[in-house]
C-alpha cells in the first residue's frame, strides 16, 4: 500500500513559479505510474501530467503542455511537478496518485485509473 504526501504548494503571483513534491512511503513506488491531478472549487476532479513507471514516459493536459514539467526520482521515492508561467487558472488543490499499469511505459490522466491518493496542497495564483 502506497501513502502519499504532497508539499511545495503556496500563493504566487501570475506569470511565477512554484514547485511541488509528492513523497511515497510504499515499497512497491517504482512500479506505479504516479499523476497529479487538480480540482478547483465547483469543478470536477482533472488530470494535470503524469509519468510512467519505465522510462519515464510523460504526458500532460492540453492546458499546461509547455509550461509544466513532471519528473520522478525512485530512489528518493519521489515525484516533483515543476509549474512555470502559472495562470489564475491554475489555481485548485493538486493531488499526486498512483496507478498501475501492466504496461510499464504507460501512464494516464483518469482519475479513476488511480488507486492511492494523497491529501493535496493548495496551489493560488492570485495577484
Amino acid at each position: 500500500q502506497e501513502q502519499l504526501v504532497e508539499s511545495g504548494g503556496g500563493l504566487v503571483q501570475p506569470g511565477g513559479s512554484l514547485s511541488l513534491s509528492c513523497a511515497a512511503s510504499g515499497s512497491s513506488f517504482d512500479f506505479y505510474a504516479v499523476g497529479w491531478f487538480r480540482q478547483a472549487p465547483g469543478k470536477e476532479r482533472e488530470g494535470v501530467s503524469c509519468i510512467s513507471s519505465g522510462d519515464g514516459r510523460t504526458d500532460y493536459t492540453d492546458s499546461v503542455k509547455g509550461r509544466f514539467t513532471i519528473s520522478r526520482d525512485n530512489a528518493k521515492r519521489t515525484v516533483y511537478l515543476h509549474m512555470h508561467s502559472l495562470k489564475s487558472e491554475d489555481t485548485a488543490v493538486y493531488f499526486c496518485a498512483t496507478a498501475y499499469y501492466t504496461d510499464s511505459l504507460r501512464c494516464g490522466l483518469v482519475v479513476s485509473e488511480s488507486d492511492y491518493w494523497g491529501q493535496g496542497t493548495q496551489v493560488t495564483v492570485s495577484s
